[in-house]
């Protein structure tokens, strides 16, 4: 009998990532894959990205609206509660035997939540990670806490989601899916990106994306202030700005990049690059600017230094070829200038990327196919050596 996996998917960045696990998944003869899309996807304003879902040959099961217009605390937090009610919906008709979710948006807190309590077995793509400058990161510890199985990116991690309680038996370190993909994906090259992006990247050129944090003191709005006037000056450096996530304050900053944009011929935007282009923008380009996971996670395997601003991205593990500086925009031009400076570049061109585990796809499939999914909805709370619980069990053995 062959074990149905229903995976969700909320946003551009995390299809990309789950896409080569979709394909394993519906590929495999003893798994059948079910497929949920929500959040951004369903959204006009961010591309309507479900129809790549489709275009690339997957079915769509079941389209959860999640996504008020609203992107006030408010309205997030509405969102949340229609996820849920779209999500027991869907899942009380698909009911899957293995629910697979990556990450900390809260339209996946919705999909897990709706799990939990329908006694849906969940299992968590990368859990154990830091970003302590956005609400995220206690999401991301909450779905550890509703998920049975965890997939994650690195040994450090692996330790926190067990330093959670969780079971070591039942968290796999497996690598990061975005360094997976570059090494499987053919990236396109700087002629055909280019023919593809409708304009030429020039002798510099730089690939921005800079979400709300939704924790940090200063506002979102005063943070994406100072990284614009930053870029204000570089008129001989061709801007790529791809749009912020729907999250708090989000849509404030779309209508900066745009209206930054219509003022300067040197900049571009776009709602959705999808992986490919994403990716392959990368690889061409000097450098990554903003706070996105994907400037400390895939940018040095395709040894591309980074400019990390503010704190969304704390406590995250990162590889050298990172920069960390403040929201202010004498930092961020020095970190810009810092980027091209031939050091800087040798540092970057032998960079060793923590995240690269090799084969994360064919990995996460395999435990996907082979994981017993008998009793696995009643979990034990797994004291560390050395704690009280722990040494109390010991002594009653």
């Amino acid at each position: 009998m062959s074990r149905s996996v229903c995976v969700v998917t909320g946003s551009r960045a995390e299809y990309g990532l789950l896409r080569r696990v979709m394909q394993g998944i519906s590929d495999a003869p003893d798994l059948r894959l079910q497929v949920v899309a929500t959040g951004m996807h369903l959204a006009p304003e961010f591309g309507e990205t479900y129809r790549d879902i489709g275009r690339d040959g997957f079915n769509i099961d079941a389209r959860v609206e999640s996504l008020l217009s609203s992107d006030t605390g408010t309205g997030v937090a509405k969102s949340i509660g229609l996820g849920v009610i779209g999500f027991a919906d869907a899942l009380e008709r698909l009911r899957p035997d293995l629910l697979l979710v990556l990450g900390d948006r809260f339209e996946i807190l919705a999909a897990v939540t709706a799990a939990l309590v329908m006694r849906v077995p969940v299992a968590h793509l990368h859990g154990g990670e830091l970003t302590e400058g956005a609400f995220d990161d206690a999401i991301r510890h909450s779905i550890t806490k509703m998920s049975h199985f965890h997939f994650v990116a690195t040994e450090e991690y692996r330790k926190r989601v067990i330093q959670l309680g969780e079971h070591p038996q039942r968290v796999f370190p497996v690598g990061a899916l975005g360094v997976d993909a570059i090494h499987n994906l053919p990236l396109l090259d700087r002629g055909a990106l280019e023919s593809s992006l409708g304009f030429e990247l020039g002798a510099r050129s730089l690939l921005i994306t800079f979400h709300p944090s939704t924790l940090e003191l200063t506002s979102a709005t005063a943070q994406m202030t100072e990284l614009l006037a930053a870029l204000d000056s570089l008129s001989d450096t061709c801007l790529v700005f791809t749009m912020p996530n729907a999250d708090t304050g989000g849509r404030a900053l779309q209508g900066m990049v745009q209206e930054f944009v219509a003022g300067h011929p040197n900049a571009h935007v776009f709602a959705s690059l999808g992986q490919l282009r994403y990716l392959s923008c990368m690889r061409h380009v000097d450098g990554v600017v903003g706070n996105s996971s994907s400037g400390l996670i895939e940018a040095p395997t395709l040894r591309k230094g980074t400019v990390n601003i503010g704190r969304r991205q704390k406590g995250r593990v990162r590889a050298e070829s990172v920069i960390d500086c403040p929201p202010q925009r004498s930092a961020i031009r020095c970190a810009i200038e810092r980027l091209y400076e031939p050091d800087f570049r040798a540092i970057v061109a032998v960079v060793r990327n923590p995240y690269d585990g090799g084969g994360a796809s064919a990995k996460i499939l395999e435990l996907v196919r082979t994981l017993p999914l008998e009793g696995v909805l009643e979990k034990s709370f797994f004291d560390l050596p050395g704690t009280a619980r722990a040494s109390s069990d010991k002594g009653a053995s």
